[in-house]
C-alpha cells in the first residue's frame, strides 16, 4: 500500500527491508517533494492483491517523474541493469495480465518512456527478446493485442528499434504478418499501425534491410486485409502502409501481380467511416486480368475523406513511376483517370489536387488512356480546377495542372476532339490565359507551353476561334516587360537582390521566353494551316455582309501575329540574344520570321525590305557562325538557312531586272539551298573563303549573293574597299581559271557590289578593267544591268567600259523607268490675270525634274563626254527613247550653269554633223521621196534639241553672237530642210521655226544680217511661211496648221520683217497677208483664238506698223471693210492698207485685249498700241489725236485706273498712261488721272516697284513734264521729287527684276521674251 504523505510510490510493509541506494527523493516541478523506491514500484506491480485504481495511479507518479525530472530514474536505475531489466519485465507482463484498459494504458505509457529514457540497445533487445517469447506462446489475441500497441508506441518513439527488429527479429516480423490473418479489426490496425511506423522510420533503413520473402507476404497479406477492412482507422493505416510500399519497386511488383484469385471486392463500395459507410468485402470474384489494387485505390477515391484520396492519388503515381507503361492499363482498365478527374471538380485541397494532377500526367503516357476517351471526358473537370489552383498560394498546384493540361494536349490522337464546340475551345482558352496572367513565372511558363499544344489544328474548334487565339496571344506577349532577360542591364536597378538571384530570375526568364516562342511559332503554322483551307479561313456561321468585317477571321490573326512579331518579339528576343544568345530560342525565331512571309502575302515585300535594311542578314549569318560551326546545333543551322533562302528570294523576286527571262529564279534558289547549310563563317572570314581555290565556286557565288542582297538594303556586311577587291579577285581568279563562265545572276550581283563600292576603293587599273569588260561582254548587257546611280558612275567612269557598254547602259537607265517630267502646258504661263513673267519662270524652275534625270545631270558634271552619247541617241534611236534623252539633255543645257558654254561647244559639232547627215539623205532621196524612217523620226527631236540651247539660263552668247562659226551653218542647215519638208509635216517644222526665230531674236541686230539675207533668199522657206500663215479661217481645223505651228510662224516671220528693214535685205519670195483677215480675227474671233495665237497676231501687226505697213516681206492685202470703196477718201490714202475704219476697228481690238489683263497678251497689246499710234501719228496726225481722245480709249484708261494699284502700276499700264498722254490734245483732262497714279505711287513707296515698273515710271514722269502737267506747283514738286527718288534708287541698288531666261516654252512654242519688253524701245 502506498503512503499517506503526498504521492510517494513506497509499500509501508516492505519498503524497510529495501536497500535505501534504491530510493530517492525527488522535487517536482510543482515544489512538491515525493519518495520514489524502485523495488517497492516492482513489488507494487507484481502483487496481485493490490488493486489496479493504486497501481494506476502508482504508474502515473512514475509517468510524471519521467516527463518533470529527465534523468532521475536513469540516474537510480543505471546503478543494477538487473533492477532495471526486471521493472521492464513485469511491465510486460502486466501487458498480458492487466485487463483494466487505464492500467493497461498506464503501462504501455510508462514503458515508453522509460525505454526512450534508457536509449539502450540492452533494454530494447530485452523488450524484443520478451515480446518474440511473448508471441511465440500463442496467447489469445486478446492478450497479445496490448503488447502489439506497446510494439508500435515503442518504434513511433524510439525509431532505432525498428532498424534492430527488421534486422535481428525476422521471426517477430513473421508473426507480424500472420496475425494479420486473425479476423480481429483491432488486432490488424495495431499490426498495421506497427507495419506503417516501421517503413517510415526515418532513414529508410527499416525498408531497405526488410527480407524479400516478408516484404512480399507483407504486401499480398495487406491487400487482403486493405480489401476487407471495416473500420476508419484501419483503412487509414492500410492506406498510410501502402503509401510506403509503393515507394519500393520491389513491393510494387508484388502488389500489382500477386495472385489476384484470394483478394475479393466489390466495384460499387464505398468507404467513408465518417457517413458509417464500411469497406465489406465481396461476393464475387473479378476475371483473372484484374488487379485488385487499383479498385482499392477507386474506392478510396470514392470515400468522402480528402487525406484518403490523396492517399490514393499519391499511391496510384508512385506506383506509376516506376514503371508507367508496366502498370498504367490496370489503372486505366479500372476506370480509376475518371473518378480522378471527378475528384479535381470537387476537390480543392492543394495536395489533393497536385497528387491528382502528377497522377494523371503520368496515366497520359499511356495511349489507352485517349483510346478510352478519359481525356475527352475529364477535360472539362480539368479546366474548372485549373481555375480553381490560380486562386491557391502554393503556386506548384496550378504549374502541375497546366502540366497534365500540356500533356493530354500533346498527346491527344488527332482523329479524338477535345474541342467540338467554341465554348469548350474558349473555356480552355480563357483558363490558359489566366495561367499565363499568373504572378509566378513557372506557373505561366507552364501555361505558355499548354497554349503551344493548344494551338494545334487537331484542337481547334469548328468554327476555328481566331479571337480567342489572338486573346491568348497578346496575353503571352503582355508578360514581355516583366522579363528580367539581361543581368547585366537589370543589375543597377535590383541593388537588393545578389547575383545568384538575379541568375535564377534571369533563368525563368529566359525559359518563358523559349516557351514563348515556341507558343508563337505554333500560333503562325495554325494561322498556316487554316489560311490553306478555305472552309476555316472564316467563321461560317457569320452573315455574309458581316464576313468583310469580322475581327474573327484568319486574316485578322495573321494581321495580328505579323504586327506582334515586328513590334514586340522581335525587339524583345533580340535583345535577350545579344547578351547570351539562346540556340532554342533562335531556332524558333527564325521559323517565325520564314512563317510571316506566308502569313500576309500583301505585306511580303514590305517585311523583307524592312528585315534586310535592319541588318538581319548579318544577324543571321553571325548566329550561324557563333553557334552552328562545327556542326553543332542542327536544327538552328537548318531554321537560320531557311530563313536566309525565304527573305533572300522574296528580296531576289523584288529586284528589277529588266525581262523576266534575265531572272534565273530556280538557279538562285538552289544555290542558296546547296551551299548556305555549310558556310557557317563569320562576315570578317568571308574575304578569305573569295582568296581560296575552288573547284567548285558555288560557295563563293552564294556568299556574292548575300552581299549582293544586305547591300542592295543599306545593310554592308563588309567594308566597301574589301568587298571592291574580294569581287575583282573572283572575276579575275574566273578569267585566270578558264572555268565555265560566270552564272548571270552572280555577275550581275558582282558588278552590283563593284559599282556601289567603288567610291571607297582605288582606281581600276588596265589589267582590272580589261578583265572586267571580258566578263562582261561574256553576257548580253541588258540582262546584266541594274537601274542604280552608282552603274552609271561605274560604267561612265572609265573610258575603256564607257566606249563598249555606255550607250546601252545609258539607254537603258532612259528606258527603264517612265519618263515622270511632263511638258508644261501653256495654261500655266497664261492662266491668271495680271501674273507677271517673274512668277511664272519660278513656277516653271518649281517643278523638279525625276530621279534619271538628276543623276545624270550630277554624271555629265563629272564626265561631259556623256552628252555626246545622249546626243547620240537623240539622232539614231527611235521614240520614245530619242525624246527621253532629248529632254535629259534640255534639262541639262538649263541647269549645267556652270559649264553650259562648253557643253553647247561639244553639243554644236555633233547637231551640225546630224543635221548634214539628213540634209545628204534629203538630196540623195529627192523631195518627193523624203526622209528615210531614221531621219525623220530623229529630225524633230534634233531641231527641240536644238531649240534647247537656246533656251540655257543664262543663255550663252556663243550660240547666237557668232554668225561666222558654227552657228551660221546650223542655222543654214535648219533653214535648208525647212525648205524641203512636207507642209504638213508640223512635228519638224514648229522646232525649226523656233530656232529659227529665236536665232534672230536673240542675236545683235549687227550679226544678224548675213542670217536674214541667208533665210529671206530661201524660197522653200518663204513657201512654208506662206502655207502656214495664209490658211483660212473657214477651213477645217483637221485641214489648218496647229495654232503653235501658226503661233511660231507669226513670230518668225515678224522677226523676218523687222531685221529686213533693218538690214535692207533682198527678199527672193514676198509673202502674202489679209491685213483685214488679221483685224477682224483680234476684233471678232478673239473668244474662239488661243490667247498665244493672239499674241504671235499682235507681234506680227507691231512689226508691220513699225515698218509703216510696207515691208518687201510681207505684201499686204487690204478689204473693204478696212478702207472703204474706191476712190479713197484722204485718210483712208494716208493710212492705206490699213484705213480709217481698220485703224479704229485694231483700236477697238487692242482695248478689249487690254482689258483681259493677261500679262503675255497684255504686253502684246499694249506694244502693239504703241506701234500703231506711232504709225497713225506719222501717216495722219489728227486721226491720232482723234484715236486717243476717242471715248473708247477714255473708257479703257477709266477702267484701268479703277481696277486697283496692282493693275495700274504694272509697267504696261504705265507706259499706256505714257503713250497715251503723249499723242494726246490740251482737250483732255488728265490731271484727274495723273495726281491719282502719283498719290498711289506715294502711298505705296517706289521701293517696292520693280526694275521695269521704274523705268515705265520714269518715262511716264518725264511725259508728264513735257506736257506741262500738273498745273499747280504743288504737283510739279511731287513729280521732280518722285523722279529723284527714282534716280537714286536705279543708280545706288541693283536691279531687281533680271528676266531668268531670254527665251520660255509657252506650250510647245518656244518664246523669245525679249520681243515682249516693254523697254526695248526708249524714244516711244
Amino acid at each position: 500500500m502506498t503512503t499517506s504523505q503526498g504521492g510517494d510510490v513506497v509499500l509501508e510493509n516492505v519498503h524497510f527491508r529495501h536497500c535505501p541506494k534504491w530510493s530517492v527523493q525527488l522535487q517536482l516541478s510543482e515544489g512538491a517533494e515525493l519518495l520514489f523506491c524502485v523495488a517497492c514500484m516492482v513489488e507494487m506491480m507484481e502483487a496481485e492483491d493490490i488493486s489496479s485504481v493504486r497501481k494506476s495511479f502508482a504508474l502515473s507518479t512514475v509517468s510524471g517523474i519521467l516527463k518533470s525530472s529527465p534523468g532521475a530514474l536513469r540516474e537510480l536505475l543505471l546503478q543494477d541493469h538487473r533492477v532495471t531489466l526486471q521493472l521492464i519485465a513485469t511491465l510486460l507482463g502486466m501487458l498480458q495480465t492487466v485487463e483494466n484498459p487505464i492500467t493497461l494504458e498506464k503501462t504501455d505509457q510508462v514503458l515508453v518512456q522509460l525505454l526512450a529514457e534508457f536509449k539502450n540497445d540492452l533494454s530494447f533487445h530485452f523488450v524484443l527478446d520478451e515480446i518474440q517469447k511473448l508471441v511465440n506462446t500463442q496467447l489469445s489475441v486478446k492478450r497479445s493485442l496490448p503488447t502489439f500497441s506497446f510494439l508500435g508506441n515503442l518504434v513511433k518513439a524510439v525509431p532505432e528499434v525498428a532498424h534492430s527488429l527488421v534486422t535481428q527479429y525476422v521471426p517477430l516480423l513473421d508473426h507480424l504478418c500472420s496475425a494479420l490473418l486473425h479476423p480481429d479489426e483491432a488486432l490488424k490496425t495495431s499490426l498495421v499501425y506497427i507495419w506503417l511506423l516501421l517503413l517510415e522510420a526515418p532513414g529508410g533503413t527499416a525498408a531497405r534491410f526488410l527480407p524479400t520473402a516478408t516484404r512480399e507476404r507483407l504486401c499480398v497479406l495487406l491487400l487482403q486485409t486493405f480489401d476487407n477492412a471495416g473500420s476508419e482507422k484501419l483503412i487509414r493505416n492500410c492506406a498510410g502502409l501502402l503509401w510506403q510500399l509503393v515507394k519500393q519497386s520491389a513491393a510494387v511488383s508484388v502488389l500489382m501481380n500477386g495472385p489476384r484469385s484470394q483478394f475479393m471486392c466489390h466495384e460499387n463500395q464505398d468507404s467513408l467511416a465518417n457517413n458509417s459507410q464500411i469497406l465489406t468485402p465481396n461476393q464475387e470474384q473479378q476475371p483473372a486480368d484484374h488487379c485488385p489494387l487499383p479498385l482499392l485505390l477507386k474506392k478510396l477515391l470514392l470515400s468522402g475523406d480528402e487525406m484518403l484520396q490523396e492517399l490514393s492519388a499519391k499511391c496510384t503515381a508512385a506506383i506509376l513511376v516506376h514503371s508507367p507503361s508496366q502498370y498504367s492499363s490496370f489503372f486505366i482498365k479500372a476506370n480509376l483517370p475518371g473518378f480522378l478527374f471527378e475528384r479535381l471538380s470537387s476537390g480543392s485541397c492543394e495536395m489533393l489536387l497536385w497528387s491528382i494532377y502528377s497522377c494523371l500526367v503520368l496515366l497520359t503516357e499511356d495511349p489507352l488512356f485517349f483510346s478510352q476517351c478519359h481525356s475527352v471526358y475529364g477535360i472539362e473537370s480539368l479546366v474548372r480546377s485549373l481555375r480553381q489552383s490560380l486562386l491557391l498560394t502554393n503556386l506548384e498546384v496550378p504549374q502541375q495542372g497546366f502540366l497534365l493540361l500540356t500533356e493530354i494536349l500533346e498527346r491527344q490522337p488527332p482523329g479524338l476532339h477535345l474541342f467540338p464546340g467554341g465554348s469548350g475551345f474558349a473555356a480552355v482558352a480563357e483558363a490558359v490565359s489566366a495561367g499565363v496572367s499568373c504572378p509566378g513565372l513557372q506557373v505561366a511558363t507552364q501555361a505558355v507551353s499548354a497554349a503551344a499544344a493548344l494551338l494545334r489544328l487537331n484542337h481547334q474548334s469548328r468554327p476555328v476561334q481566331y479571337k480567342e487565339v489572338e486573346i491568348l496571344v497578346k496575353s503571352i506577349t503582355d508578360r514581355f516587360p516583366e522579363l528580367l532577360l539581361s543581368p547585366q542591364r537589370h543589375q543597377r536597378h535590383t541593388g537588393n537582390l545578389g547575383k545568384s538571384d538575379l541568375s535564377i530570375k534571369t533563368s525563368k526568364s529566359t525559359e518563358f521566353l523559349l516557351q514563348a516562342v515556341i507558343c508563337f511559332q505554333a500560333a503562325c503554322r495554325l494561322a498556316e494551316e487554316c489560311a490553306s483551307h478555305p472552309a476555316l479561313m472564316e467563321n461560317p456561321f457569320t452573315a455574309p455582309h458581316k464576313q468583310s468585317n469580322t475581327q474573327d477571321s484568319v486574316q485578322s490573326l495573321c494581321q495580328c501575329l505579323l504586327h506582334l512579331c515586328d513590334s514586340v518579339w522581335i525587339p524583345t528576343i533580340l535583345r535577350m540574344c545579344e547578351f547570351s544568345p539562346s540556340a532554342e530560342i533562335l531556332q524558333n525565331l527564325y521559323s517565325i520570321l520564314s512563317s510571316q512571309f506566308t502569313l500576309f502575302p500583301s505585306l511580303k515585300a514590305v517585311f523583307a525590305k524592312k528585315l534586310a535594311s535592319s541588318g538581319f542578314i548579318r544577324l543571321c549569318v553571325e548566329h550561324k557562325s557563333l553557334l552552328c560551326a562545327g556542326n553543332r546545333n542542327p536544327d538552328l543551322n537548318a531554321s537560320c538557312c531557311g530563313f536566309l533562302q525565304t527573305l533572300c528570294m522574296t528580296l531576289v523576286s523584288l529586284s528589277d531586272p529588266r525581262f523576266d527571262s534575265y531572272h534565273d529564279f530556280e538557279e538562285v534558289e538552289n544555290l542558296l539551298a546547296h551551299n548556305l547549310p555549310s558556310l557557317c563563317y563569320h562576315p570578317s572570314d568571308w574575304p578569305s573563303l573569295f582568296c581560296e581555290y575552288q573547284e567548285s565556286r558555288s560557295s563563293q557565288y552564294c556568299l556574292v549573293m548575300v552581299l549582293y542582297l544586305a547591300l542592295q538594303e543599306g545593310d554592308r556586311l563588309l567594308p566597301d574597299q574589301t568587298v571592291f577587291s574580294s569581287m575583282l579577285w573572283l572575276l579575275q581568279s574566273v578569267q585566270e581559271q578558264g572555268s565555265c563562265a560566270v552564272p548571270r545572276f552572280v555577275l550581275r550581283s558582282a558588278l552590283y557590289l563593284l559599282a556601289v563600292t567603288q567610291d571607297k576603293s582605288l582606281t581600276l587599273d588596265r589589267v582590272a578593267l580589261n578583265n572586267i569588260s571580258k566578263v562582261l561582254s561574256s553576257q548580253s548587257f541588258p540582262s546584266l544591268y541594274f537601274h542604280h546611280p552608282a552603274l552609271l558612275r561605274f560604267i561612265c567612269g572609265y573610258n575603256q567600259l564607257a566606249e563598249k557598254f555606255g550607250s546601252m547602259v545609258l539607254e537603258l537607265w532612259l528606258t527603264e523607268q517612265p519618263h515622270h517630267t511632263e511638258e508644261e502646258p501653256a495654261s500655266v504661263v497664261m492662266q491668271k490675270k495680271g501674273e507677271d513673267q517673274e512668277h511664272l519662270e519660278e513656277r516653271r524652275q518649281d517643278q523638279q525634274p525625276d530621279t534619271e534625270t538628276m543623276e545624270l545631270l550630277a554624271l555629265v558634271q563629272k564626265n561631259p563626254d556623256v552628252t555626246l552619247i545622249l546626243l547620240d541617241m537623240v539622232s539614231t534611236k527611235q521614240a520614245p527613247l530619242s525624246e527621253r534623252a532629248l529632254d535629259v539633255l534640255q534639262f541639262i543645257l538649263q541647269h549645267q550653269k556652270e559649264n553650259t558654254a562648253d557643253l553647247c561647244l561639244k553639243l554644236g559639232p555633233a547637231l551640225l554633223q546630224a543635221l548634214q547627215r539628213i540634209s545628204v539623205e534629203s538630196m540623195e532621196q529627192g523631195r518627193d521621196q523624203g526622209y528615210n524612217a531614221r531621219a525623220a523620226s530623229s529630225l524633230p527631236v534634233l531641231l527641240k534639241l536644238l531649240c534647247a540651247t537656246l533656251t540655257t539660263d543664262p543663255p550663252s552668247p556663243s550660240l547666237y553672237s557668232n554668225m561666222e562659226g558654227i552657228h551660221f551653218k546650223l542655222l543654214y542647215h535648219v533653214s535648208s530642210i525647212v525648205g524641203i519638208l512636207k507642209p504638213w509635216n508640223t512635228e519638224s517644222l514648229l522646232p525649226a521655226f523656233n530656232y529659227l526665230h529665236c536665232c534672230l531674236s536673240l542675236s545683235p541686230a549687227h550679226c544678224t544680217d548675213r542670217a536674214v539675207s541667208m533665210l529671206l533668199s530661201n524660197g522653200g522657206l518663204m513657201d512654208q511661211l506662206q502655207a502656214v500663215i495664209s490658211s483660212a479661217p473657214s477651213l477645217p481645223p483637221s485641214a489648218c496648221p496647229p495654232p503653235a505651228l501658226r503661233c511660231s510662224g507669226h513670230l518668225l516671220l515678224s522677226s523676218l520683217i523687222t531685221l529686213q528693214r533693218v538690214h535692207s535685205a533682198q527678199v527672193c519670195k514676198s509673202i502674202s497677208l489679209s491685213l483685214d483677215t488679221a483685224v477682224h480675227r483680234l476684233l471678232l474671233q478673239k473668244r474662239n483664238t488661243e490667247n498665244l495665237l493672239l499674241v504671235s497676231y499682235l507681234r506680227l501687226l507691231q512689226a508691220l506698223l513699225d515698218a509703216d505697213l510696207t515691208s518687201a516681206v510681207v505684201l499686204l492685202d487690204s478689204g473693204p471693210g478696212m478702207v472703204g470703196s474706191q476712190p479713197l477718201g484722204i485718210e483712208d490714202g494716208a493710212l492705206y492698207p490699213l484705213g480709217f475704219k481698220g485703224a479704229m476697228c485694231l483700236l477697238n481690238a487692242l482695248s478689249g485685249l487690254i482689258l483681259q489683263k493677261h500679262e503675255v497678251l497684255l504686253r502684246a497689246s499694249v506694244s502693239c498700241l504703241r506701234s500703231l499710234l506711232g504709225f497713225l501719228k506719222r501717216k495722219n496726225l489728227p486721226t491720232a489725236v482723234y484715236a486717243v481722245c476717242h471715248p473708247w480709249t477714255r473708257f479703257l484708261l477709266h477702267c484701268l485706273l479703277s481696277s486697283g494699284e496692282s493693275c495700274f502700276l504694272h509697267p504696261a499700264i504705265l507706259l499706256l498712261i505714257t503713250v497715251l498722254l503723249k499723242h494726246s490734245s490740251s482737250a483732255v483732262p488728265w490731271e484727274p488721272d495723273l495726281r491719282h497714279v502719283i498719290e498711289s505711287l506715294e502711298k505705296r513707296g517706289l521701293k517696292e516697284l520693280s526694275w521695269e515698273a521704274a523705268h515705265t515710271l520714269t518715262l511716264l514722269l518725264k511725259q508728264i513734264q513735257m506736257t506741262a502737267l500738273p498745273t499747280t506747283e504743288e504737283y510739279k514738286l511731287r513729280v521732280r521729287r518722285m523722279m529723284e527718288a527714282l534716280e537714286r534708287q536705279t543708280t545706288d541698288e541693283s536691279p531687281d527684276f533680271t528676266p531668268p531666261s531670254s527665251t520660255v516654252y509657252v506650250g510647245d512654242v518656244l518664246v523669245c521674251m525679249a520681243d515682249f519688253s516693254l523697254t526695248a524701245d526708249s524714244s516711244l
